[in-house]
């Protein structure tokens, strides 16, 4: 695929690359849709077992592509590619495991919190800064995070902003694995191969019994955006994001 996101299938993996170096990965809309487009048709796809997702060397993504928030915010309304490709995510039947190298912003390691295996570098950083910029979280995180990290972790996470280096992810649980940095995407790749070789039926059964119904992720997703999109509307958001655009 083109416009920076790039899609290979082999062995039973689809890998999805995001690949906008020159922005950090920033993720736009139509990065969204065509990962969001890339899941779905996996899914659909008898040969494609496990879906990896993976950045550049150095960075995951940024998260949201600021110009595009600044965007949404003078609109008064949050885009519909982001929620389409949460929901796509949070509803594959099929394993996705993520391979992060670098920086993952926002959204980079919100969605960490829906794969099913993360394999990091050692000097990998995550940041979840929406309360920084004036907004609320996002991705589900309000409800995937207490439940995974345990509820003071993810405050520190998501509300304080603090970053967490790949040491503190693996303790917090937001990382199975920390490899060098040049073992990332073969290390990814090969827990993904491991898992394509498993019976797919009986993978997907444990998946299903592991990660529950999620009906109540859904809901969580809309009414994140809800309150995202209202404060998106705010002064303070916009200055926040204005600011940041202007550094």
């Amino acid at each position: 695929m083109n416009d920076h996101v790039a899609v290979d299938s082999a062995d039973g993996v689809m890998r999805i690359r995001f690949d906008r170096p020159e922005k950090n990965n920033a993720l736009t809309s139509d990065m969204y849709e065509l990962a969001a487009d890339a899941i779905s048709n996996g899914e659909r796809d008898s040969r494609v077992r496990v879906v990896l997702l993976t950045g550049m060397p150095g960075v995951f993504t940024a998260g949201h592509d600021i110009g595009e928030l600044s965007t949404y915010a003078n609109e008064g309304n949050f885009g519909k590619a982001p929620i389409r490709f949460l929901k796509t995510l949070a509803t594959v039947d099929k394993p996705v495991i993520a391979a992060v190298d670098g920086l993952a912003v926002g959204i980079g390691t919100t969605l960490l919190l829906h794969c099913d295996y993360v394999v990091a570098s050692e000097w990998s950083v995550f940041s979840a800064p929406f309360v920084d910029l004036g907004l609320s979280p996002e991705a589900g995180s309000s409800l995937l995070a207490p439940r995974m990290l345990g509820y003071h972790r993810a405050f520190e996470l998501l509300v304080m902003g603090e970053t967490f280096d790949a040491a503190r992810a693996y303790q917090a649980g937001i990382v199975n694995r920390v490899v060098p940095a040049g073992e990332v995407e073969s290390e990814g790749m090969a827990a993904a191969r491991a898992l394509s070789a498993k019976p797919p039926e009986a993978v997907r059964m444990a998946r299903r019994l592991l990660r529950g119904d999620s009906r109540p992720l859904l809901q969580r997703i809309d009414q994140e955006a809800a309150g995202f999109t209202e404060l998106l509307r705010s002064p303070a958001a916009r200055d926040a994001l204005q600011a940041f655009l202007d550094r």
